[in-house]
């Protein structure tokens, strides 16, 4: 790993415009991504699939809404809704009479593979504008930028 330089006047600014090019490319993408969901799947939707493929086999309503940053109740909305889809199970948590447990089935594995394909042959022209090796070039940087903004979020609810 680099030794990381100390910040120079004008640092700030440069990590400014290359974090609001980072939301601009979200607000565009998310538009890409919500034309192209399949079987009624929100975006919000989407996402909680993808994490379940991402990060863990299992979480809690709670760690899930803390994850997305969004209230309980949008959280148990997204899950009902997911659940009712055959895409989430909701299970009592056997250590806690209060707490769920909540697992993606097979049916939400394979609707979020969908998922991806379907999105994937909308970008296809950016293959042809940004080549491959270019884009993993850049996910290194996306990522650490990715953990650093995780790792600094607030922690007060």
């Amino acid at each position: 790993m680099a030794a990381k330089s100390k910040p120079v006047r004008g640092d700030s600014a440069i990590a400014f415009e290359f974090l609001n090019q980072i939301s601009i490319i979200s607000q565009l993408a998310t538009t890409v991504m919500e034309r192209q969901l399949p079987l009624g799947l929100t975006l919000s939707q989407f996402s909680v699939l993808n994490w379940f493929t991402r990060v863990d086999q299992q979480a809690n309503p709670g760690r899930l809404a803390r994850a997305f940053e969004v209230t309980g109740g949008a959280m148990t909305n997204t899950l009902r809704k997911l659940e009712g889809k055959g895409l989430v199970r909701i299970v009592p948590d056997p250590a806690s009479g209060r707490q769920k447990i909540v697992t993606i089935t097979g049916a939400g594995r394979r609707a979020r593979e969908r998922a991806v394909r379907c999105v994937g042959a909308d970008l296809e022209g950016l293959i042809g504008v940004l080549p491959a090796k270019e884009i993993r070039t850049a996910l290194p940087v996306l990522e650490a930028t990715r953990r650093y903004l995780d790792g600094s979020r607030s922690t007060a609810a």
